[in-house]
């Protein structure tokens, strides 16, 4: 490639082919496809790539599931993939994931094709404007215009390598938050030739510069010196893509952890479960002097309470989400909130601060409780018949017991270990784990950017290609999520035949509608019926005929003992359907 390619006779094929041959040298080692006409080229050119050796090429039927594959892929690999469209409303349909992206910070590049300038304006079938659809959400976009006239020669690559090189450290972050970007290329007519092995040739792997592509954080602001507080008064909180840096800080603060559940943080001594709980009460939440916080919180309303309050020293790591974590900006305007880009902890602690931590643990504790406790295994082995008899009928009611949410999310958390992935949908049962699932060092995602429920299932699909192509050891990607979750993205389960199959399990609790909306205020004072049709929604899809007649494995399981089963099944594509109470 570096004096151009031999060309295919198509200079839309030849300017396709040199474009994805720069984004691999960038880094880029994941495209997204979704079939179209105008963008062909592209299409055909990343195949004829893959086949090379250079790319990995995913085909997503529908652009929507394109869109939140890429996003899985980057979440995993911490690389940005490139998303390929044809024009109009194909591009429309990466905004979702394109506004997910920007709001959590994970790199994307959108390759949209478009017509040339001479056609649009003047009511071309399929064009639209383009260039800027995605407005604020992407950090960088360009209008290509690819050549016509002369071809794409050595001078073309040149300025291709330039502009990929600029797109993609847009997207990782070098300067700025990381996040989407945008290459709007316009081709003219032929729009595809066909491509001969030889003319194709991947990046050698001593000139593809993976680290050029992986996200970072580049906020430019200073690193924080604090050292463990007099008289312990210190938080730690851990929201969303906090990282294990929390844990550390926390424990070196001498300062309880709050970690939410997608936080990377929820594991270690200082790990407080029941947060919101003591958050509320006075004796512990009300004497919170200083809080630290990293990552994105979003799945309570106690931790941005407490950051309003006057009283409270508020120490922000700038995270890589487009906008900075600052709930006190508007209520107390006169004692901003500090930003840094990390926190070094100076001086040590003092048994003050260990028993500043074993309050909130140990009142986390008695309010978890023993929870379902299990048939006391003594017993079993007891020499009185009478007590061994109890025993069995006491393991065979827990294994008929029906499934209740707490349920559901302890099993499934206590399945996934680190080789492991868990993905959360935007559902109910995200906030019933965080409030109670105990600290395990393991990989969880959820697209808390903007917490919607769209997309889930093809995030997921993202992440477990990602995780399966990487040197990491493989295990399961679980997706657990609600009914309303898992309808938002029926598309994610339409793989076409040629595309590889991942080891996923989608677990949904099926309450038959959105549970989320019973908890609202307004729920108290309105007709049940209004909340019913207008909130709640419920419906009653059959799960099985869906997801079977798409190709998947189905399983039912409405017991603890069921789902204890089913949850280990070597199903490679598994949707396990959990009927919970309304």
């Amino acid at each position: 490639m570096a004096d151009g390619p031999a060309g295919s006779g198509s200079t839309a094929t030849d300017f396709a082919l040199a474009l994805l041959t720069e984004l691999a040298r960038a880094g880029v080692t994941d495209v997204v496809v979704s079939p179209g006409s105008r963008s062909q080229a592209l299409a055909l050119a990343a195949a004829a790539l893959e086949r090379a050796g250079g790319i990995s090429v995913h085909v997503r039927l529908d652009e929507r599931t394109a869109g939140f594959h890429a996003l899985g892929l980057a979440v995993e690999s911490g690389r940005p993939a490139a998303v390929v469209t044809t024009s109009g409303t194909a591009v429309a349909n990466l905004h979702p994931a394109v506004l997910e992206a920007h709001h959590s910070g994970v790199p994307m590049i959108v390759v949209s094709a478009d017509r040339p300038d001479e056609l649009r304006g003047i009511g071309s079938n399929q064009t639209t404007v383009q260039p800027g659809i995605f407005g604020a959400a992407v950090h960088f976009v360009r209008d290509v215009e690819a050549p016509s006239v002369h071809g794409v020669d050595a001078s073309t690559v040149d300025t291709v390598r330039t502009l990929v090189r600029q797109a993609v450290a847009a997207a990782a972050g070098h300067q700025g938050q990381p996040g989407p970007v945008q290459l709007n290329v316009a081709f003219r007519e032929p729009l595809s030739a066909g491509l001969s092995d030889e003319d194709v040739h991947a990046v050698p792997d001593d000139e593809v510069d993976l680290a050029f592509a992986t996200r970072r954080v580049h906020s430019g602001l200073p690193v924080i010196e604090l050292a463990p507080d007099d008289e312990p008064a210190t938080v730690v909180i851990a929201g969303h893509d906090a990282g294990a840096d929390a844990e550390r800080i926390a424990w070196e603060l001498g300062a309880p952890l709050i970690a939410e559940v997608s936080s990377g943080a929820r594991f270690g001594r200082n790990l407080v479960v029941t947060y919101r709980e003591l958050l509320r009460d006075p004796a512990f939440g009300g004497v919170v002097r200083r809080a630290v916080v990293l990552g994105h919180p979003t799945l309570s309303r106690e931790v941005p309470a407490l950051l309003q309050r006057d009283d409270v020293e508020t120490i922000v790591v700038r995270s890589p989400a487009a906008d900075p974590f600052d709930p006190a900006r508007a209520s107390r305007p006169d004692a901003p909130t500090t930003f840094v880009s990390d926190v070094r902890v100076t001086g040590r602690t003092r048994p003050e601060h260990r028993a500043w931590v074993g309050r909130w643990v140990a009142a986390s504790r008695a309010l978890l409780g023993d929870g379902d406790a299990g048939p006391d295994l003594d017993a079993k082995r007891s020499e009185d018949r009478a007590e061994r008899n109890k025993f069995l009928r006491d393991e065979v009611a827990l294994r008929r017991r029906p499934v209740d949410r707490t349920m559901l999310a302890d099993a499934v958390w206590g399945a996934t270990w680190p080789h492991d992935r868990l993905v959360l949908g935007a559902s109910q049962i995200i906030r019933v784990a965080d409030g109670h699932v105990a600290g395990k060092a393991i990989r969880v995602h959820a697209n808390r950017g903007l917490a919607g429920i769209d997309g889930t299932v093809s995030t997921a699909l993202g992440i477990a290609a990602a995780l399966e192509r990487s040197s990491a050891p493989v295990g399961t990607t679980r997706v657990l999520l609600g009914d309303l979750t898992l309808l938002h993205d029926v598309g994610a389960f339409v793989t076409g035949t040629e595309e590889p199959h991942h080891r996923v399990q989608v677990i949904v609790g099926n309450d038959a509608g959105g549970a989320i909306f019973r908890g609202l205020e307004v729920a108290a004072t309105t007709p049940q019926a209004d909340m019913r049709r207008m909130m709640t929604t419920p419906q009653h899809v059959d799960v099985e005929r869906v997801v079977t007649g798409l190709g998947w494995e189905y399983r039912r399981a409405a017991t603890w003992g069921d789902l204890e089963q089913v949850l280990t099944d070597p199903a490679e594509r598994l949707v396990i359907e959990v009927p919970l109470a309304e």
